[in-house]
């Protein structure tokens, strides 16, 4: 297993590059406007790899504001109305998965008419549901990120083709 890699997930990841944080953000409303409720979304990567700027696409997507999200970090979840309701979680403080579901932060994740992005969720991997969608930021140059997918369920590689145009 990579270092990106959360257990749980697919071995055949999908590999997308965007060049700048608008095309990251893009991505992320595509996937949004995919989403039927009910998926948890693993994200990793280091500072600045464009988590946050995914996630603001993911909101615009599902009809959420995206001029309100922002980094959870400091509050551990941030939670935007739309066509789903949108759970923006941050892992980046917690000590790992033990204090993930002792903050009862996952009840709920994967549940009906929600969908749930969770940032460093390599931090909580263990807490998390096993057909989670796993996506993975690395930093190729100032703008250009390298996102790998994996998903963990039949729906997920559903979503994962489809953002591939199969």
């Amino acid at each position: 297993m990579g270092p990106g890699d959360v257990p749980g997930s697919s071995k055949a990841p999908l590999e997308l590059l965007t060049r700048s944080p608008a095309e990251t953000e893009a991505l992320g409303e595509r996937l949004g406007r995919l989403l039927a409720g009910g998926e948890v979304i693993a994200l990793t990567g280091p500072l600045g790899a464009g988590k946050t700027a995914f996630v603001r696409g993911l909101a615009r997507g599902l009809g959420c504001p995206p001029g309100e999200v922002a980094s959870p970090t400091y509050v551990l979840e941030r939670v935007y109305p739309g066509r789903l309701l949108l759970r923006h979680l941050d892992a980046y403080r917690l000590s790992g998965a033990e204090e993930f579901e002792a903050s009862d932060l996952g009840a709920g994740l994967g549940g009906p008419g929600s969908a749930a992005a969770v940032e460093w969720a390599d931090r909580v991997a263990g807490a998390l549901p096993a057909g989670r969608l796993v996506m993975d930021f690395a930093v190729l140059d100032g703008t250009a990120r390298s996102i790998r997918l994996s998903a963990g369920s039949e729906p997920g590689r559903r979503l994962l083709e489809a953002l591939a145009g199969r």
